[in-house]
């Protein structure tokens, strides 16, 4: 391989592959989903479930925003971004046609391999469901090297639903059970209410022989990671994605300490026997 192929090859973790908006969808209020599709015409990025990119609006600032696309559709990138600070504001804002930076994609996905021949169960909170999408694409498409799928879900009210219309079919397949709960229930909902953690009792799946996936406020994660434990899950066998202030992406800035990882590259998935001690100890 020459320089210059190498040099197209390897590409700077540290400078934005610009990207063009070819589809923005309002999932919810603050939340929308981007399609994306690189400007210099080469192939979209591959990607493990779990995984996240930089996504740099110029002008304004980066941040990190976990994938939650298909791993398979090489064709468009997915990102699904809730507004809540000055940059992710300012993704609600674009528009189709329009250029944003990309990079990555960064971290350790979900460890799917290790859960072939097991059941999976898929725990989601809120904006959570959307870091699990892809992983969840991954378990669909591949369905015989699985045991029992199982997506526990649950949203502050019917109307906060993540990907509705998904989760909607995803409860109509044979091959996947799906149970979903709200907060606060309004007249029209007719299902579970209560916390997340309340369904995991009514799981069909085999503890002894089960792997869970966990994505939501750390309160959250905590707490479901206790229950699964106390169903019968061991403790290496449940795997939590965790979020922190990342910056650089690459372990340079430290933005991302936590303990002794760094949520950037050692993670953002991380099984319980990593960071169960340290999700008990208050930040400063």
């Amino acid at each position: 391989m020459s320089i210059e192929t190498l040099a197209q090859t390897v590409r700077d973790p540290m400078i934005p592959r610009p990207y063009r908006i070819v589809r923005t969808q309002r999932e919810l209020a603050d939340t929308v989903t981007l399609k994306l599709t690189p400007e210099d015409g080469e192939a979209v990025m591959e990607f493990a479930p779990g995984q996240f990119n930089m996504l740099y609006v110029f002008g304004v600032g980066e941040i990190a925003i976990s994938i939650s696309g298909d791993p398979l559709n090489r064709s468009t990138l997915t990102h699904t971004v809730r507004a809540v600070g000055t940059v992710s504001r300012a993704i609600r804002e674009l528009a189709a046609s329009d250029t944003i930076g990309v990079r990555g994609p960064f971290g350790a996905g979900w460890p799917l391999e290790a859960a072939e021949g097991r059941d999976v169960i898929v725990v989601a909170g809120g904006i959570g469901l959307a870091p699990l999408r892809p992983a969840m694409y991954r378990l669909m498409a591949e369905r015989e090297r699985y045991g029992r799928v199982v997506l526990l879900y649950g949203a502050r009210t019917p109307r906060d639903i993540l990907f509705r219309h998904e989760v909607e079919r995803w409860r109509t397949q044979l091959d996947l059970d799906v149970l979903v709960t709200v907060d606060r229930a309004d007249p029209s909902w007719y299902g579970s209410v209560g916390v997340v953690t309340r369904l995991i009792p009514h799981a069909p799946i085999d503890p002894a022989n089960a792997v869970a996936f966990l994505v939501g406020p750390e309160i959250m994660m905590r707490l479901t990671a206790a229950e699964l434990m106390t169903f019968g899950l061991a403790a290496e066998n449940i795997y939590l994605s965790m979020e922190r202030n990342m910056k650089c992406a690459v372990g340079f800035c430290g933005h991302c300490q936590f303990g002794p990882y760094f949520i950037c590259k050692d993670g953002p998935v991380f099984s319980l026997p990593q960071v169960q001690h340290l999700l008990l100890q208050r930040e400063y």
